[in-house]
This record gives C-alpha cells, structure tokens and sequence, in this order.
C-alpha cells in the first residue's frame, strides 16, 4: 500500500506499537497514526489499550532469569504467540487497518556490558497469529555496537515531544532522554515499578495505588544512604539498567533491612527521587516531561517536586500510559 498523501505531500503510517514493560503491569497495545511533513513528524493515537498479564504469566516471567534453555525457548514462542493474539483482537474489536505491528518485546536479559540483551515473543510468532507483518528485535543491533541497547526512545523524543528539555518515563527503570550541545544524551537512572511492585505484593496489592502505602511508612536513614551508595550511580552515561542488576544489588540490601513493607515503599520512593534529582541537578532549571506507570504515584510526583529544580509536566492519561508503544511504533 502506498503511504504517501498525494494532496498534501506528506507521509502518513499506521502502526500498532506493543509494549512490555519490566513492572509486569500489563501489554501496551497503541494504535498510532505518523504523518511527516515539511514541518516535521506529527502523531495521533487513534486506540489504544493495555492488557493485563494473566496471573501465570506473572509468575513465569520472573523465573526466566534461572530457567532452563527450552524453557526460555518456549516461553519465546508462547509470548509470541500470546502477543499475537492480543494484537488480532485489538485490531478486530477497533476495526483497525494497520501497516504493520512493531513489538518491543519482554526484556529478560540485559547486560550490555557482555554484549547481552534478550527479549522474548517471537516476531514470527506475533505475525502467524495476527496475519500481520511484524518489525521485533529493537535492541540486539545497537548492543552488539556497543551500546545500551535503547536507542529509540530518545529518537522518538527528540522528534515526537521536542517541546520538553527532559523527557523521564517511570517505568519498570526509570530512564532519562535530554539533547546537550546537540548530542541526544538517554540513560537508565534507577529501579522503579520493578521494586515498587514487588513490595506492593508483599503487602497484598499488585502496586502501591498513588503511593498510599508509600506515604504511610517512614524513610529508614541507613537502606538510604546504603541504596544512594551503590556503584551504578557513580558512573557517567551511557548506562543502563536490567533485573540481573536489581537482583544482585538492590535486594540484598532491603533483605538486610527488616523493615515493614510501609517503611521499605517510603525509603524507596526517596531513593527514586533523590537519584533522578542528582542525574538532573547540574542543569539550569528546564521543562521535565514525566510518563509511565509512575507518573499515577502522586507520593512520588510529591517527592520528586520536593527537590525543586524542574518544571515538571504530567501529560494525558493517553501518553503517560502509551508513550513507549508510541514510540516504538514511530
């Protein structure tokens, strides 16, 4: 099909862009309009919606990390195939008509340090269910070059929401894109919703709804100090973080604690704000732009104003929750 608009000389893509965040809160599904101009890109979001995992897939996905070869092998096409589903009946219900499906994936390995990044449901297995053509495998290219492995997002911010200085999505990681000097600058700042969740499930709730629990509890002075501590934040960009990192770094130290979930949730929420207010703090006060997940804990949005630097800019329920599937589709 062509995608060229012959009346007004500019491009025009529909995609479906799918999402799989690390926090396990469900599958993003954006049905995305593009249109390129002499002015530039311009973007809608027709439909979009997010599906939540099943209950074993909650409990599968964190296992991979230690499972055995066919396991991870058939989780791969289980995904796929699971995505693909998803996708036709998205596309059914809405009546949609889209070029094609970019899928970022689950992420389960990341270390790009070892030149390793892994995410799963299979591409081919998305476009058998969904008879659509499928673009996958975002990553694997910009790690094998060395990179972090995450080279879109701030491509799709530079172009799709130039109108903010910083962009930050609280996510599984939180992760910040900025331009400086005309270089596009993106890295991993810390752990959020993966660690967030979990010690919401530790108390009874999938998350910590608007951080009520979160604001309950008290900071503990020394899992502050211990977590601030950590190697990762001493080091410059680029960077980024996986649930190996999480695993290996994070938990140990909140083991150790023995403190109540209430007090855990509040020290960590700090934590979170404390780091992204340091990767900020050398800069001269500018627009942030914040979506994700975490972008709903209004005790974090609180915390993070709590260090006063940035304008910050909570968007639309739309592009707080769909801003990644948008991008990946751009």
């Amino acid at each position: 099909r062509s995608n060229l608009n012959p009346e007004q000389n500019e491009l025009q893509y529909t995609v479906i862009g799918l999402m799989s965040g690390t926090s396990l809160d469900g599958v993003d599904l954006a049905c995305c309009i593009f249109k390129k101009s002499v002015q530039g890109w311009s973007y809608t979001i027709e439909k979009a919606a997010t599906y939540p995992y099943p209950a074993s897939w909650i409990s599968k996905l964190p296992k991979l990390l230690k499972a055995d070869a066919f396991t991870y092998a058939k989780a791969n096409s289980d995904l796929g195939k699971y995505f693909g589903y998803l996708v036709s009946s998205f596309v059914n219900q809405y009546k949609l008509s889209p070029d094609f499906v970019a899928s970022h994936g689950h992420t389960v390995f990341h270390q790009p340090d070892i030149g390793l990044t892994t995410q799963i449901g299979s591409g081919a297995a998305i476009a058998a269910e969904c008879g659509l053509p499928v673009v996958c495998d975002f990553r694997s290219s910009d790690v094998a070059y060395h990179g972090q492995g995450a080279p879109l997002v701030p491509i799709g911010d530079r172009l799709l929401f130039k109108d903010y200085r910083f962009c930050l999505n609280l996510g599984g990681f939180s992760n910040v894109s900025y331009q400086d000097n005309d270089q596009t600058i993106a890295f991993d700042v810390c752990p959020v919703n993966t660690i967030l969740n979990q010690f919401a499930r530790m108390h009874g709730f999938e998350y910590d709804k608007g951080g009520a629990i979160a604001r309950s509890g008290g900071v503990d002075a020394k899992l502050l100090a211990d977590l601030n501590d950590l190697e990762y934040y001493k080091q410059s960009p680029p960077k980024s973080l996986g649930f190996e990192w999480s695993d290996e770094n994070i938990l140990p130290l909140i083991e150790d604690s023995s403190l109540s979930v209430p007090d855990l949730l509040c020290t960590f929420v700090e934590h979170i704000a404390v780091q992204i207010s340091l990767a900020l703090v050398s800069f001269p006060p500018a627009t942030l732009l914040i979506t994700g997940g975490g972008a709903k804990n209004t005790y974090l949005i609180e915390r993070l104003q709590a260090y006063p630097r940035h304008a910050i800019t909570i968007p639309s329920p739309t592009i707080i929750d769909y801003k990644e599937a948008l991008i990946f589709a751009f």
